[in-house]
């Protein structure tokens, strides 16, 4: 396993961090807890949750694990807070109400008296941001929590997070979702994490399992995978991935690296996203162990240059002239000479 700083801070953090949305919904308890077992036998340090995965069961499931292990001072652990929890209209959101109540909550709940990294879950249009500022401060300042993250912002919401921020208690971290097909981000959130020293933790990296290469083209996906279950679900459903050309140029692109360097398909995918500028650590959200173990593979994985341009050629984001396309960026550019 190899480490890298969380963000701008000193905090070391191994590159891939385990997801834990399965826990409790896709995963066992039993399962659950032989994941991270295996997670930290390779040398993982880093686990990531929210309060909304299983409604609070996730959370419940590490803490009892953590119960049992010993282990809190070996992990850096991060949740999340912002969607509902309850039906009260104060139930949800970045304000300083929802947001106290969601923490006190989470640590109850995985048994701890702080959190490592605590993240806005998403933006909140109702809230100004200076409120959930100011509520990361005053947290890390009475010690709940070490750092403050955010999740799924876009460009203009994270700089502006940044900016108000300041270094009272800094914006550590971007959670986007980050994959050899999801690549938009690229368009400005990348920019925003290099210049303020954002580390990002890309989540889906194998694009909802469309590159572990168990997908058939023109084929309806069935049986025990999260599509086989529900070809309609969320942003990786099959029917209109299916019907992009660019998907399976890039999942035959993938599959080429794999076979030529006798790896898995997922395991290039994470090397890829693992090795693109401002990621700190990769999200693992894997529903067995195997999948787990497999996901390891590319814990030390490094393509080469030709590797890593024929992957980033195939999945080049398709975008208008403007303001992201051809145009657009040559009427950012400037050249000396």
């Amino acid at each position: 396993m190899e480490y890298r700083t969380l963000g701008r801070t000193g905090t070391v953090v191994s590159a891939q961090c385990l997801g834990t949305m399965t826990f409790g919904a896709e995963s066992s308890e039993e399962v659950s807890h032989a994941q991270l077992d295996r997670f930290l036998e390779r040398g993982g340090n880093f686990v990531d949750t929210a309060n909304v995965y299983s409604r609070g069961v996730s959370e419940e499931i590490i803490g009892r694990w953590l119960a049992r292990s010993g282990k809190r001072d070996q992990l850096v652990i991060a949740t999340k807070g912002r969607f509902p929890m309850g039906d009260g209209p104060n139930d949800a959101g970045l304000t300083r109400t929802n947001l106290t109540r969601a923490l006190d909550a989470s640590l109850r709940r995985l048994g701890l008296d702080h959190v490592d990294l605590y993240q806005a879950h998403a933006w909140d249009p109702l809230t100004p941001i200076e409120e959930t500022l100011a509520f990361f401060d005053d947290a890390v300042r009475t010690g709940k929590i070490r750092y403050a993250g955010v999740s799924n912002f876009l460009g203009w919401q994270l700089q502006k997070a940044a900016l108000l921020a300041g270094d009272a208690a800094p914006i550590v971290t971007l959670q986007p979702q980050y994959s050899l097909l999801v690549r938009d981000i690229e368009f400005e959130l990348v920019d925003v994490c290099r210049n303020e020293g954002i580390g990002m933790l890309p989540w889906s990296p194998l694009g909802g399992g469309w590159l572990t290469g168990k997908y058939t083209r023109d084929q309806a996906p069935t049986g025990a995978t999260r599509l086989g279950e529900n070809p309609q679900r969320g942003m990786e459903a099959y029917g209109p991935r299916n019907a992009e050309e660019r998907t399976w140029r890039v999942i035959d692109a993938v599959r080429e690296v794999a076979e030529a360097r006798g790896v898995s398909m997922s395991q290039v995918a994470l090397a890829w996203v693992a090795d693109r500028p401002a990621v700190t650590s990769v999200i693992l959200g894997a529903r067995t162990v195997e999948q787990l173990e497999d996901n390891l593979g590319a814990a030390e994985l490094h393509l080469t240059d030709k590797e890593t341009t024929l992957l980033t050629e195939a999945s080049t984001p398709i975008a208008a002239d403007y303001p992201y396309g051809p145009l657009g960026v040559d009427q950012r550019s400037r050249h000396l000479g």
